[in-house]
């Protein structure tokens, strides 16, 4: 569900609060009087429904008598309400622009850490496949079409690849093989370019096969870039994690991802298997 992960973020932060009052064995509209909030406003901000400001953070803590959480708090909160970022609004200038300005954030990382359950990393596209996702976010946001703009960003930023000392470490869901985009031709070459990439030294593809015991189950395909951030990618926003902690708990799924992926010639296999499910008479019908 878009922006599941921002109201879940607020209704954490919310509970934190809701913890210093109760520790502070005050009810809600006793700290309502001390603070000046209204007692219903205590209420939407302890169950994530309506955010607070730094000096209410503060007015908070200290009827608490709990202002040494107040820079605690205050990171939190800011985090939450830099969480969300609208794809509309990012968008606004085209697919091309947004391309381009992700560019120096894979230019200073140098451990990729990349989970994906339906479609390619955008690192291993080709052009024709690029071009058919860019052409589908085009006609859903109903953006200027730059598709061909964009897909040239986008094959530019994959210098990063074969440039520099960087590990690109990804494992990818077998339905990823399987979710055709384009014609069965598109996926065909998409698959066989997957293979050629694989073969760089810095590069680790595992595939987790569809019916494969998992160590782990991840809801969304994200990305971690270094130990600095996680980016996951909705249909309506762009989420961005920068807590120390949240990103640990990513990395740890992540590395049960691993564990449930396969590698080498049975990675291999798998994508064999598939270009020639795409390539059956069946699929051009």
């Amino acid at each position: 569900m878009p922006g599941e992960d921002v109201q879940q973020a607020k209704e954490a932060f919310g509970a934190r609060l809701r913890e210093l009052r109760q520790e502070a064995s005050l009810t809600g509209r006793a700290l309502a009087r001390l603070t000046g909030l209204h007692y219903t406003k205590v209420s939407r901000v302890e169950n994530g429904r309506q955010s607070v400001t730094d000096a209410e953070i503060r007015a908070w803590c200290a009827a608490c008598s709990a202002s040494d959480r107040v820079p605690e708090l205050i990171a939190m909160a800011r985090t939450v309400d830099s969480l969300y970022r609208e794809w509309r609004r990012q968008t606004r200038a085209g697919l091309r622009h947004l391309q381009e300005s992700s560019a120096p954030l894979y230019e200073r990382t140098r451990l990729f850490r990349i989970y994906e359950h339906t479609a390619l990393p955008g690192l291993f596209h080709t052009a024709e496949y690029s071009t058919e996702i860019m052409s589908y976010w085009v006609r859903f946001l109903g953006l200027p079409d730059d598709a061909e703009a964009a897909t040239a960003a986008r094959l530019a930023r994959q210098k990063v690849l074969r440039s520099g000392r960087r590990r690109f470490v990804v494992v990818l869901a077998e339905q990823v093989l399987r979710t055709r985009l384009g014609t069965p031709q598109v996926m065909a070459a998409q698959l066989e370019h997957l293979l050629e990439v694989m073969r760089l030294p810095n590069v680790s593809v595992g595939i987790i096969p569809a019916m494969a015991e998992r160590y782990t189950v991840a809801q969304v395909p994200f990305w971690i870039w270094d130990d600095a951030r996680v980016t996951i990618e909705t249909v309506s926003a762009s989420l961005e994690i920068t807590r120390p902690d949240e990103i640990a708990l990513y990395a740890t799924v992540f590395d049960q991802l691993r564990q449930s992926a396969v590698y080498g010639s049975h990675a291999r296999e798998l994508i064999g298997e598939a270009i020639a499910n795409h390539l059956q008479p069946s699929a051009t019908s």
